[in-house]
Order: C-alpha cells, then sequence, then structure tokens
C-alpha cells in the first residue's frame, strides 16, 4: 500500500493470538490476505499448531506464550486474539496496556460491563479495539441489508434468523462445557452472531425474551436457546440458535408490508476457508450458485415457487480487515466497535436472565440510549 505521495508503506505487522479453529480457519487467511497487512507472529503453546502454522504461513514467528509477544510489543502493530473466550478480557488488557490495538474474536466478553471496560480503556489509550463480527458480511445479510436500504420490503414487522445445526452428539471442548467462567454454550457461541446482526439491523432492542435448554445426553451447556427481542423503532426479532435442530429452517425469513424475503442455507466463505481456498485466489469469492438464492414476494410460499429469486450478494469477510487496516492508518472508526459488542453482551445477558426466570426483560432506557452510541 503506497501513502498519498505514492510511497510503499511498509505492512502493519500483525500477532494473532490462538491457532485453533478460529485462528486458523479466519484470522490467519484474512489477515494474510489483507493488503497492508502482514501475520508477523501466532502464540500457541502447542507444537503442531506452531508446524501448521509454519507450514501455512511461511516465515510467521511462533511463539508459545502471549508474555513473549507482548515483550516485543514495540515491533508490533495489532493483536488480534483469537483464543478461549475466558482469555478474552484479560489479554485485550494485557495488549492495551503494553499500547497495542486489539481485535477479539466474538464474543468480546463475557458481559456488557467488561466490554465497557475495555472500551473505556482503549479509548483513554487513544487505540483501536473491535469486535470480529464476521458474520456482518455474510453474503445473506448483506443482501438483506440492501433490500432494506432500497425499501423493497416495505416496513418490516418482523425478522426472523436462524443459525441451526444437526449435532446430536457433543463433540465436547471449553465451547460445549457448563463452567461458567468458560462462557460456553450456544448462546454466546451462535447467539453472538443472530442478536449482533439483529441489532445492525434494526437498531437497539428494549424488551427480550428467551427460551433455553441443554437437550443432549452428556451436554454441559445450552445447546438450543430461541431469544425475541422488540426493537426500539418497534420491528420484532426472532432468533433461533440450536445443534439438535433435525430440519434446518430458513437462514433468514424477513416480513414487511409489501413483500417478505426468504433464504435458505449458509454463506460459502466458512466452507471455503474450512477447505484451503483463500481470498484473491482467483475465486469468485464469497459467491453462490442462482440455486441457493432467496425469493422475494407475497402470497406464497417459496418453497411452491412464489416470489422471485434475488441475486445474493457476494460475501466479504475480506472486508473487515481491509477496514480494520484503513482504520489503524487513519485512525478512524473500526468496522465493528466494542460498545457495539457491549450492546449485544447486554441482550444476551438479558436472555440468560429471561430463561432463567421465565420472564420477559424490559432493558433499562439508559442501556437503550447506551447502544445507540
Amino acid at each position: 500500500m503506497d501513502d498519498v505521495f505514492g510511497t510503499p508503506r511498509p505492512p502493519l505487522r500483525v500477532g494473532l493470538v490462538g491457532y485453533g479453529l478460529a485462528g486458523s480457519v479466519f484470522h490467519a487467511p484474512l489477515i494474510a490476505a489483507t493488503d497492508g497487512l502482514v501475520l508477523d507472529t501466532v502464540v500457541t503453546g502447542n507444537a503442531e499448531r506452531q508446524r501448521q502454522a509454519a507450514a501455512e504461513h511461511p516465515g510467521v514467528r511462533t511463539v508459545d506464550t502471549p508474555d513473549a509477544l507482548f515483550a516485543r510489543a514495540d515491533e508490533l502493530d495489532l493483536i488480534v486474539i483469537a483464543s478461549p473466550n475466558r482469555t478474552h478480557v484479560p489479554l485485550a488488557r494485557a495488549a492495551l496496556e503494553a499500547g497495542l490495538p486489539v481485535v477479539i474474536d466474538k464474543p468480546l466478553a463475557a458481559t456488557a460491563a467488561e466490554a465497557q471496560a475495555l472500551a473505556t480503556l482503549a479509548d483513554t489509550r487513544g487505540l483501536l479495539l473491535s469486535a470480529f463480527q464476521n458474520r456482518r458480511w455474510d453474503n445473506d445479510f448483506l443482501t438483506v441489508r440492501k433490500l432494506l436500504a432500497d425499501g423493497t420490503l416495505g416496513e418490516v414487522q418482523r425478522f426472523e434468523s436462524r443459525f441451526e445445526r444437526w449435532r446430536p452428539r457433543p463433540k465436547g471442548g471449553w465451547r460445549e462445557s457448563g463452567d461458567p467462567a468458560e462462557i460456553g454454550g450456544i448462546l454466546y457461541d451462535l447467539g453472538s452472531h443472530l442478536v449482533d446482526q439483529a441489532l445492525a439491523l434494526f437498531g437497539p432492542a428494549v424488551t427480550v425474551y428467551a427460551e433455553s435448554d441443554v437437550r443432549r445426553r452428556g451436554a454441559e451447556a445450552d445447546d438450543d436457546t430461541f431469544i425475541a427481542l422488540t426493537h426500539a423503532g418497534g420491528v420484532r426479532s426472532h432468533l433461533w440458535m440450536s445443534a439438535t435442530a433435525a430440519q434446518l429452517g430458513p437462514r433468514f425469513r424477513v416480513l414487511g408490508d409489501t413483500a417478505g424475503y426468504v433464504k435458505y442455507g449458509l454463506d460459502p466463505q466458512e466452507a471455503a476457508l474450512r477447505e484451503g481456498l483463500r481470498p484473491g485466489n482467483g475465486t469468485a469469492w464469497g459467491a453462490e450458485p442462482e440455486s441457493a438464492w432467496g425469493r422475494l414476494g407475497a402470497g406464497e410460499s417459496p418453497l411452491t415457487g412464489g416470489g422471485e429469486p434475488v441475486a445474493t450478494l457476494p460475501g466479504d469477510y475480506p472486508a473487515y480487515y481491509a477496514a480494520i487496516e484503513a482504520a489503524l492508518r487513519t485512525g478512524g472508526r473500526p468496522p465493528v466497535t466494542a460498545r457495539e459488542a457491549a450492546a449485544a453482551l447486554r441482550v444476551l445477558e438479558a436472555a440468560k436472565t429471561s430463561a432463567a426466570e421465565g420472564r420477559t426483560v424490559h432493558l433499562a432506557e439508559d442501556d437503550v440510549l447506551a447502544a445507540t452510541r
């Protein structure tokens, strides 16, 4: 990347903490594909993952501990935290105190209060802090956002969003742990995406109702959860997240007073990254076949031919790190702010309370106002 005078600028050096699924499949490939960024160091104490990182990203350094990374803080320009959820807050605090901007994989923290405290620390030190909410760049979400911007659906009344899987046997690991310190369970895993998308589209929530269950034998954490939100603007969002859905529902169903949009299937980018495909290698990144397009119409089911197909916009996960690079260069706003992450966490906390107590939770007015800032 060149500066305003056409002089090449050195790439910003990125340290990545964690090389499990999030680090190896999402963050490292997207960082490596971003003009102006270079993956400098990967932190993992696992020798096999160190070898994997070195093979997949020739020239990258590997270290065993975050402390070894922070000891070189003056040689780095950004820290990305893709380690287990329980480590997000302490590692982010340490990075910010070392003077480093930070990207944190979702969920940014366990609570909105922790997220707000990190945001305040980042602001005090004049450092970027962003949550990796990559699902804002899913192909179907970008298509829904465009339909809303164009007014194609009229006034939206109900938004339905599902992230469902059929995994009848628990896989184990910290994501399915019942230990609250691990911040596991499907509410914080998939719900972080669904709630963030709903708030990004329709603004802050004023009421939250949830049902949450542990359905699989041997499971410790919630694996089947439903959330109903009422947004300040009047839209109602119904959000399903499940590992026990024997039949998968539509990814999106958006109902307006003019038309509705229904879309099945998942954005193809995660599958492509898992298969080793990379943005910029000549493939039509984020594109899907016409057979997977959603349908727009009124009065009929899309499954019986109702409505018209709507071309799905290409998904664009690379846009997240491109925006991070631009924000670091210019001092501008990151693509997802820590306070936006705090607003989503406030809803997730309310959902936990609602499910546990069997009641609708009304968010305090000051919480709603804070979510809009």
